[in-house]
């Protein structure tokens, strides 16, 4: 199935909420900085409402994505993100509150959320045949860059063109229009007999190889962002490039899932493709840390960006194909949490060791524990595979011995 087959009412109207709650979290993390940053104090307690913001989306992404009604999703994502924009007004409109106020606004404001990213994707993979799962999936990374692209300069502009505290409620009024528009979505999707809870459990937590390669993906995305700048002063390089080669990195990762969608199948199982490609954006990274020029580091930064998002989507499509249709928001969501969780260890690494070596070695020591994951992750995926083949077999084994004892009762 091609990309033209995709723009039908339901897919664009899906897009549609997606950009509205999803621009909102990405603008979450920067509007917080400037909420605050005329404060005493300011950077550091941006940095810690920041902080508060991404530990609600990571400890409510697990617990509300198992707790959904996959047939019935609707109301409890309409909850979500109306708690989300209450939060979000609540900061926009006082700006100026006790900080452990604004800390609980943030932390509800991350938390309410949570489950809407895992869940809005499996409706998606639900709208579609199942032969167009993975350019459905390639274009909501597609949607996700481009919008983590233009979340930075929209939170920028706002905060400093307008007020400090305008990027806050107009997260809020995003997070309102995308309630409005889940009445434009099916109420839910339809899924197997569920499995009891303990099962639905019991799949995700097998699956913890797939979150912990999908958290080393993302860490390399942090260790890109965040270490950029001071790298850049490292080797004389003007502060002022970080925008423009960040903004490379995403247009080259939102082409990367692109080609990957223009394929159904690529050669090789997954998990090989996986590990490939994490391998090759850990390569780019480290290429970046060495690298004395600036267009030499663009060029690594969009080649990584390239195969970025294909690494991820191989992530997400072999946690389909790994748990249980009635599981999969809930494993979606808990992807989500991983990667943030990943993406939040991977920056508080490098901002430890920028106080003890130079930001390149910074990169590379983040670039040797993002391998040192892979390798943990593809070891346990291969376990995993083999487990679940072997299960497979034995159940088909079963199948005819069964058959064979219902006859004989029924002689």
């Amino acid at each position: 199935m091609s990309y033209r087959e995709l723009p039908v009412r339901p897919v664009l109207a899906w897009s549609a909420v997606t950009v509205a709650g999803r621009l909102p979290i990405a603008m979450a993390p920067l509007a917080l900085v400037f909420l605050v940053r005329e404060r005493p104090g300011g950077y550091t307690l941006g940095a810690a409402l920041a902080a508060a913001y991404v530990i609600g989306e990571i400890v409510a992404a697990p617990v509300l994505g198992l707790r959904l009604n996959a047939e019935r999703a609707r109301p409890q994502l309409v909850v979500g993100l109306v708690v989300g924009a209450v939060g979000f007004a609540g900061l926009g409109l006082a700006p100026d509150a006790h900080p452990v106020v604004l800390a609980a606004l943030a932390l509800v404001a991350g938390a309410g959320p949570g489950a809407v990213p895992g869940a809005l994707r499996a409706l998606l993979t639900s709208m579609v045949p199942e032969r167009a799962v993975t350019q459905a999936m390639s274009m909501e990374s597609m949607l996700t860059f481009v919008v983590w692209a233009a979340a930075p300069a929209l939170a920028t502009g706002l905060a400093l063109g307008v007020g400090p505290a305008v990027p806050l409620l107009l997260q809020a009024a995003l997070l309102a229009l995308s309630v409005a528009g889940m009445w434009l979505l099916p109420a839910g999707w339809t899924v197997e007999p569920q499995e009891k809870g303990t099962s639905a459990r019991r799949a995700l937590l097998r699956a913890w190889p797939v979150y912990v390669l999908g958290a080393a993906g993302l860490g390399l995305l942090a260790l890109a962002e965040l270490i950029l700048p001071a790298l850049l002063e490292q080797r004389g390089i003007a502060i002022g490039w970080a925008g423009p080669l960040l903004a490379g990195f995403s247009i080259g990762s939102a082409v990367g899932a692109f080609v990957y969608g223009l394929r159904g199948h690529w050669p090789g199982p997954l998990a090989v493709q996986s590990v490939v490609l994490l391998l090759a954006v850990s390569a780019g990274v480290a290429l970046v840390a060495v690298l004395p020029w600036t267009a030499a580091i663009g060029v690594a930064l969009v080649a990584a960006g390239l195969l970025q998002a294909p690494a991820m989507l191989t992530r997400n499509l072999a946690l389909r194909r790994l748990l249980p249709p009635s599981a999969l928001a809930a494993g979606y969501s808990v992807m989500y949490a991983a990667v943030g969780a990943g993406y939040a260890a991977s920056g508080a690494l490098a901002g430890g060791l920028l106080k003890l070596v130079a930001p390149s070695t910074a990169i590379l020591y983040g670039v040797g524990l993002t391998v040192l994951l892979a390798v943990i992750g593809t070891v346990g995926e291969r376990r995993l595979n083999r487990r679940t083949e072997a299960e497979a077999a034995a159940a088909q084994a079963e199948g005819p011995a069964v058959d064979a004892v219902e006859r004989k009762v029924r002689r």
